[in-house]
């Protein structure tokens, strides 16, 4: 499906003030793993309070063991150093990468901005080498524009 062409459905999932912002995370997840080929685990993670350390709030995919992340480790650990995208078009080339699954090839991780401050970020696995483009990080960083509104 067509990046653009979800944007809308991203926008009106997340404002249904009705819902807790939880489900609306995770029906945001559902919809883009549901949506994207190449998005098999879709998640929110943030920062865990005052803590060095991220924490999952919600995913989509496969089951994790990786509920929290402290800062630098893994790729979503060193997005939150480093608030800057990240995108691994093969996870194996990684020294600092924490495995998910064997079925991972490779990840994008978008860091999520509230006022300025890095408080998460969206962190998206594929069992497909390198399928991630510039496309893919500007949707997710209007996912996360739109994300932080609610927050």
């Amino acid at each position: 499906m067509e990046l653009e062409s979800l944007k809308p459905k991203v926008s009106g999932l997340l404002a249904d003030t009705n819902r807790e912002v939880t489900d609306r995370l995770n029906d945001v997840c559902k919809l883009l793993q549901e949506s994207v080929e190449y998005y098999d685990w879709v998640g929110f993670y943030f920062k865990n309070g005052d803590k060095e350390e991220l924490k999952l709030r919600t995913y989509v995919g496969a089951p994790t063991d990786h509920e929290i992340i402290p800062f630098g480790k893994g790729i979503c650990g060193q997005v939150a150093v480093s608030n800057e995208n990240f995108v691994v078009p093969d996870v194996q080339a990684q020294d600092n990468y924490i495995a998910c699954s064997i079925n991972v090839k490779s990840e994008i991780v978008i860091p999520l901005f509230k006022n300025g401050e890095n408080i998460g970020q969206i962190d998206i696995d594929s069992d497909t080498p390198d399928p991630f483009t510039e496309k893919d990080e500007r949707f997710l960083e209007f996912v996360n524009q739109e994300v932080a509104k609610i927050l």
